[in-house]
């Protein structure tokens, strides 16, 4: 059983259900951000202390990111791949195709937003004295201003409640 999908807002943000997690909250996935002028912010999972009104809110009552719902080994040692696969979640939004793009689509966010830190950077920061110096500000703004945004279109695109499910 899926829920119905729904768009809210809180602290100057949209916000997207996600779904119900294993404790009865609803979980909402912020809407991205440009932050610190130089990277996105995104991902960012949040339940409020009136988790099924956030634009009614006093408090953020947990912060998370969608990375910590998927990409696990579950107690029966199966990979959790989506949304729908995770142990953490009661219901979603999402069918199983949509469950599916949503997590490919977030994988690649997160792959992105590190090769663009690292174009922004020149490296990955693990030594004092690096090797090479990768900056590269014409592949970080291609990532930044195209990829990103492509990205960030396709998930407000699934998680919109104009969009209807697709069906599996």
């Amino acid at each position: 059983m899926t829920m119905e999908k729904q768009k809210s807002h809180a602290f100057g943000k949209d916000v997207y259900l996600l779904g119900e997690n294993e404790y009865g909250e609803y979980l909402w996935l912020e809407s991205p951000s440009w932050d610190c002028g130089w990277y996105w912010g995104f991902g960012y999972v949040e339940t409020y202390t009136r988790h099924k009104s956030p634009a009614f809110f006093r408090d953020i009552s947990s912060h998370s990111h969608f990375g910590g719902l998927v990409g696990f080994k579950n107690e029966h040692g199966n990979y959790v791949h989506h949304l729908n696969e995770s142990p953490k979640m009661k219901e979603t939004v999402l069918s199983n195709s949509e469950s599916w793009q949503l997590s490919d689509l977030m994988k690649s966010f997160y792959a992105l937003r590190k090769v663009a830190e690292i174009f922004h950077t020149g490296n990955s920061h693990l030594t004092s004295t690096p090797m090479c110096d990768l900056k590269n500000k014409e592949i970080e703004e291609h990532i930044n201003k195209v990829a990103m945004k492509q990205i960030f279109n396709s998930v407000i695109q699934i998680l919109s409640p104009e969009k209807k499910k697709t069906e599996d």
